[in-house]
């Protein structure tokens, strides 16, 4: 694998409550492993919010042994959740905060998808891009239930309502996800303020350069910008190459 990731503030905000993390190399059981997190929250919450569940799950990642990836995202996942949602209640500061996750590891070549939340992953499979999480939001649920458009959507006014996040009830709720990946093939992880900012066909034209993951990454970014930036900004990109196939079982599984 070959990955980059960064926020930006964005043009409006005074706080970026982004986060990411991105590694190549082993952590833990995990062979590699990339997330991006979304705060929300009062002054200051959001950003600790998303820093504390994604800088710990790294932490305890990093602890843990042989195990289905996904029970081991899943245990992992619930331990953060469980202190966030401590701290939110005992420290006056940090009241009602919380945050998105999405995170992949790739172990040979399977993707293990893990997400809460409104964060998305996208898969590019040298041709086409496919959003392979599911929002948790109202708005998705309108989609879902019939009652609004797919393309209603992007611009609806209760966009940013999500109904699941990590931090804000004692257990958390994520969904899971896999699929196989390629040589050359990428995976793009991602706040909504670059999907709410930028068209999947716009992202599918910017993972089709061959460029090096960090300039696609800055493209990305750039272009949320140019449509506004009226958000904060998370983007990690991480790109398959065949020598991880020789990993085959190695990490959690």
């Amino acid at each position: 694998m070959q990955s980059f990731g960064k926020t930006d503030i964005g043009k409006k905000r005074n706080i970026n409550q982004d986060y990411v993390f991105f590694s190549d190399d082993k952590i833990g059981c995990f062979p590699n492993l990339y997330i991006v997190a979304d705060g929300m929250g009062g002054h200051r919450a959001g950003d600790k919010a998303s820093s504390y569940a994604v800088t710990r799950f790294v932490e305890l990642s990093k602890k843990t042994e042989r195990d289905i990836p996904f029970l081991t995202m899943g245990k992992l996942i619930q331990q953060v959740n469980e202190e966030i949602f401590r701290m939110s209640g005992t420290q006056a500061q940090y009241e009602g905060m919380g945050t998105t996750f999405v995170a992949a590891t790739v172990i040979g070549d399977i993707v293990y998808i893990m997400n809460i939340g409104d964060s998305r992953l996208y898969y590019y499979n040298g041709e086409s891009l496919r959003q392979m999480t599911m929002d948790h939001s109202l708005v998705e649920e309108l989609v879902r239930a019939g009652e609004l458009r797919r393309e209603e959507s992007r611009y609806h006014p209760q966009k940013n309502i999500i109904t699941r996040a990590l931090g804000v009830a004692e257990t958390a709720e994520p969904d899971y996800f896999m699929t196989n990946i390629s040589e050359g093939q990428k995976l793009l992880l991602c706040s909504d303020g670059l999907s709410n900012m930028v068209e999947d066909d716009k992202l599918a034209e910017i993972l089709s350069s061959e460029d090096e993951p960090e300039v696609l990454v800055d493209r990305c970014i750039d272009e949320a910008l140019f449509y506004g930036g009226i958000d904060n900004i998370a983007v990690v990109i991480a790109r398959f190459s065949s020598p991880d196939l020789r990993m085959g079982g190695e990490g959690c599984d």
